[in-house]
């Protein structure tokens, strides 16, 4: 005898209860006090107003009843119809209510104010710009009708023939120089601001060359946020000292930030980095240490900045610094040009990365220059210095313009410019 088993389909299945137990406490009663003054108040009833739809009721007229039992003519075959057509020669008298509606609305330049006309002699209103699309925003309908009055005004007509000779350029030029060297010419009264006329010149400097910087490559570069950990509105004197080295990692570039440990030892350095001589340098010089402050990666760079300059103004109280040999310089503004500029942001911290070269500390010191950097030195301030700079040199032409091929066979094969070549590699 053999036994077959087969499988029991329910159709229900048992669903076990799991009722929650109740609160191990009886339920707290919370007093929130409550001003009835609040409800007396007419805007508790504007939700209610707003929720509460309308009833429209709507009849066969649309709501514009028109009765046409007025017009006999309509009933009649004999009846005149000059109630409905009127006699272009004798109109029935208008309205004074309806005399606006006549009027032709692109002909005005003031709008129409709740069915009032304009008055004439208003010239305080802004006109319609004409043929205005549907939907439109109001800040381009008021930007084409600024554009519209300034293509109307009268344009100033420009000279038919200017003359860009040599002796001309030679001449413009001399005029400006007398016009600032003359005092009779000169007037500071007369200068205006070209977007400011409000503005005036109240002092004037002359400009030049900083020699004391010129032979430093000055690059600009702006963080998305002030580095340091100090708030933002606490001066940090660590930060105008504070040193940028080129790393690399797989191929990723990036650059180190490194600031002193606190602000004694920034103001000691920038101090001895002022009074420092190259002749009065020591012999073991003291050293200030720079600590690992975190990573940055550049998001913009610009090679080329041929607009922006460190400018500064002296007004001719600065004491001499070391680098200037202890002379007094003159009144002025002098400028450095800016090398390129570059936006920084923080780097993305990875606490198990270990790439080559990575310094926790750097120790920096003041040391004497050697006898080729003195040499690129002087080459670099003859620029400024030395009057006969550009007749000295035999890559430049009769007009003061470098010879790029000569320049090409004087320096040779493989040989450029060391300066910056670390940063160049790595942008």
């Amino acid at each position: 005898m053999s036994l077959k088993k087969s499988k029991l389909d329910l159709l229900v299945r048992v669903r076990y209860s799991n009722p929650i137990p109740p609160p191990p406490c009886p339920p707290k009663l919370l007093e929130i006090p409550t001003n009835p003054m609040r409800y007396a108040r007419p805007d508790f009833l504007n939700a209610i107003a707003n929720d509460t739809p309308f009833p429209m009721i709507v009849d066969a007229e649309c709501g514009m009843p028109l009765d046409l039992g007025r017009w006999e003519c309509l009933w009649g075959d004999d009846v005149k119809d000059s109630a409905l057509n009127p006699d272009p020669q004798n109109l029935p008298s208008l309205d004074p209510k309806d005399r606006f509606l006549l009027g032709d609305p692109s002909a005005n330049s003031a709008p129409y104010a709740n069915g009032t006309a304009p008055v004439s002699g208003s010239a305080t209103s802004t006109p319609l710009p004409a043929h205005v699309p549907w939907l439109r925003k109001t800040e381009y309908i008021s930007r084409e009708g600024v554009q519209r009055v300034t293509s109307a005004q009268e344009t100033k007509p420009l000279p038919q023939h200017i003359d860009v000779s040599r002796s001309a350029q030679l001449r413009d030029i001399e005029a400006s120089f007398a016009a600032c060297n003359d005092p009779s010419q000169f007037d500071l009264s007369t200068l205006r601001h070209p977007n400011k006329q409000a503005v005036i010149a109240v002092e004037s400097f002359e400009i030049f060359p900083d020699a004391d910087i010129w032979a430093n490559a000055y690059d600009l570069f702006r963080f998305n946020e002030r580095p340091g950990d100090k708030p933002i509105d606490v001066e940090d004197p660590r930060v105008d000292c504070a040193i940028l080295r080129p790393m690399e990692s797989d191929g990723d570039h990036f650059l180190s930030y490194y600031l002193t440990k606190d602000d004694e030892s920034a103001l000691e350095f920038k101090e001895r980095r002022r009074n420092s001589a190259p002749s009065t340098l020591e012999e073991e010089p003291k050293t200030t240490g720079f600590h690992l402050w975190r990573d940055f990666e550049t998001v913009k760079i610009e090679q080329e900045v041929p607009n922006e300059f460190l400018l500064v103004i002296d007004n001719g109280d600065t004491q001499p610094n070391v680098s200037s040999g202890g002379e007094e310089r003159l009144k002025g503004a002098y400028y450095k040009n800016i090398e390129r500029k570059m936006t920084l942001k923080k780097r993305r911290t990875n606490v198990n990365e270990a790439y080559v070269g990575k310094w926790e500390v750097v120790h920096i010191s003041h040391e004497r220059m050697s006898k080729e950097e003195l040499e690129e030195r002087e080459e670099l301030l003859a620029e400024v210095t030395d009057p006969a700079f550009l007749l000295s040199r035999d890559d430049v032409d009769a007009d003061g313009e470098i010879d790029v091929d000569a320049l090409g066979q004087a320096s040779g094969p493989g040989e450029n410019d060391e300066r910056g070549d670390i940063m160049a590699d790595i942008f």
